[in-house]
């Protein structure tokens, strides 16, 4: 090896941008933040995605497919507790992919102005209640987002999300910012830590103002009465009354979609923020 070549080979010589090791430095991170941001922001731009409706709901929900499948091959009392346990939460799988279906088909995604594209669908990319709105959206032929996230045990997108709108975040934060920015309304089905914590996300924006306003909808009304005691909330003066009207219980996709509509979701127009407009 000549000298020159031994300089060329270091580190050192290689070009910051190809430079693996020199980007995973702790001190990089805001670096890596900007790429997570603008690797999205200009896909979503370069295919004319305005805005969103986002949907979220746990990954633990099963298809009506994969609950029939459980029942079928129960073989034990327990394995049968189970599979009717699942059978009753496919129902939200169910309506998770009827209501993107409505949505993909009267909010704007199948029609695009302008080359521009309104309340395409969005979730986090994964199964459960991800999967299925992304399948509504895909049987309405209307192309949808997901919000992939690495997890240590491996998340893999799931097989209805659009190919060139499938993208896969490190960051929790700036895929929740994602979410965020374009959403033109929001739909959370049941779900656990996960789903909570986008949810609080939304609800603290929209409570204090830092988020365009936006309708909420939550599906299962016993589920999140059970879960948490929202009114309990308001009585200890832990929120404002006025709070509670920040989201609306519903139990059925044609009547989620009324509520969105009439408090205020845009249907075919224009995203209620200019997309340049940095978000949360």
């Amino acid at each position: 090896m000549t000298a020159s070549q031994t300089l060329t080979d270091a580190a050192s010589y290689r070009l910051p941008v190809a430079d693996t090791e020199f980007l995973l430095r702790d001190e990089m991170r805001g670096v890596r933040f900007a790429l997570e941001y603008g690797k999205a922001e200009l896909e979503l731009r370069d295919h004319g995605i305005r805005s969103t409706v986002v949907v979220f709901g746990s990954a633990r929900i099963p298809s009506p497919e994969q609950a029939q499948r459980l029942v079928e091959t129960a073989r034990t009392p327990q394995a049968a507790d189970a599979a009717r346990r699942a059978t009753a939460r496919a129902q939200y799988y169910d309506q998770a992919r009827r209501f993107a279906h409505i949505v993909s088909r009267r909010g704007g995604a199948l029609t695009p102005a302008n080359g521009l594209r309104d309340n395409v669908i969005a979730t986090g990319g994964g199964p459960g209640i991800m999967e299925a709105a992304n399948r509504g959206a895909m049987e309405a032929g209307a192309p949808s987002v997901a919000y992939n996230i690495e997890l240590p045990a491996e998340q893999l997108p799931n097989p209805y999300s659009t190919p060139s709108l499938c993208f896969r975040f490190h960051y929790f934060a700036m895929r929740k910012m994602h979410l965020a920015m374009r959403a033109n309304a929001l739909a959370v089905f049941p779900g656990g830590f996960g789903t909570l914590d986008e949810l609080f996300e939304i609800l603290t924006l929209q409570q204090t103002h830092k988020g365009h306003p936006i309708p909420i909808v939550l599906f299962g009304g016993a589920y999140w009465r059970e879960v948490i005691d929202f009114e309990a909330m308001a009585r200890h003066a832990m929120l404002d009354p006025a709070d509670l009207g920040l989201f609306q219980f519903v139990d059925d996709p044609e009547q989620a979609w009324q509520s969105l509509v009439e408090r205020g979701l845009v249907v075919g127009g224009r995203n209620r923020a200019p997309t340049a407009t940095p978000g949360p």
